[in-house]
């Protein structure tokens, strides 16, 4: 670690620090000298990022469904930094849950905006008093679905685009304190994600009974097939983690940016084109048209 790096003394937390896109920002940001605290989903994770980090990255086990929890967490990080404040909360943790809207249970759909929503929520709001001493950022990571929602896609784009709206208006309401709210807009990305996506897909296809396969069985697996190779063919994770900390950085903060050139190119589109023009696209992007 530089000398630079050493002397940084910022402090950044990360949820979903434990594997994927977060671990690779955890990573990056403390090769740049950040006191890195983040959550994990296991103890496993917890161990093994401490060792690749060589202790620099302090990663707790929480469920951030948990307020509680959520809240404890918070102290504990607040507790660590001396009441110094938080320079910078990245919301990264989130889940996707694919399928046809008419036949994935409501529970699930639920429990995603319970995770990408509600969770978030709580993340966020469990840091503010810290994130206001320090007059810190809050980094909101998104996708490019929330502007333009796939079909057969809809809980992921549904939660992230409800989750843009708070940005938005977190933004507003915290501009008073000094803190400002970016929300990366991800693209596709090679962060461990497929897999557990192309396992996801394929829970779905193998759950559905002879009725649903038969009205949704062939356009859910070409969706499935053009999905697996859009996010194997994506941004490698350390790029794109590389993006996230460049926006987590920037001065002035953007608003809303994307990570990686296919988001770049879909917020683009949607700027330009019409609702009809982008119906079009959404079937073409899944091969369905």
């Amino acid at each position: 670690m530089s000398s630079a790096a050493k002397t940084s003394g910022r402090s950044v937390a990360i949820t979903g620090a434990g594997s994927g896109l977060g671990r690779d920002i955890a990573l990056g940001l403390a090769a740049k000298g950040y006191l890195v605290f983040g959550t994990a989903f296991s103890s496993a994770e917890v161990r093994e990022l401490k060792d690749a980090s060589e202790g620099r990255v302090n990663l707790a086990v929480c469920d951030i469904t948990r307020q509680e929890r959520v809240k404890a967490w918070a102290r504990g990080v607040s507790d660590a930094l001396r009441r110094r404040g938080l320079d910078l909360l990245i919301s990264n943790a989130g889940i996707l849950t694919p399928g046809p809207l008419e036949i994935l249970p409501l529970e699930a759909i639920r429990h995603e905006f319970e995770v990408n929503v509600f969770g978030a929520l709580a993340v966020i709001n469990a840091f503010l008093p810290a994130l206001r001493l320090a007059q810190g950022r809050i980094v909101q990571i998104s996708t490019w679905t929330a502007s333009l929602p796939l079909p057969f896609n809809g809980p992921s784009g549904a939660s992230k685009a409800a989750m843009e709206v708070f940005a938005t208006v977190y933004r507003a309401e915290l501009k008073q304190f000094g803190i400002d709210v970016v929300v990366a807009a991800a693209g596709n990305m090679r962060t461990g994600g497929p897999a557990k996506t192309a396992a996801a897909l394929a829970q779905v296809a193998s759950g559905m009974s002879s009725e649903q396969r038969e009205l949704y069985g062939h356009p859910f697996e070409t969706f499935t097939n053009t999905l697996n190779g859009m996010q194997s063919s994506g941004l490698d994770s350390a790029s794109a983690a590389a993006r996230v900390i460049e926006l987590a950085e920037q001065v002035p903060a953007p608003q809303l940016a994307p990570v990686g050139t296919d988001a770049e190119e879909i917020l683009r589109l949607v700027r330009e084109r019409s609702v009809a023009e982008q119906d079009a696209l959404r079937l073409q992007l899944v091969r369905l048209a």
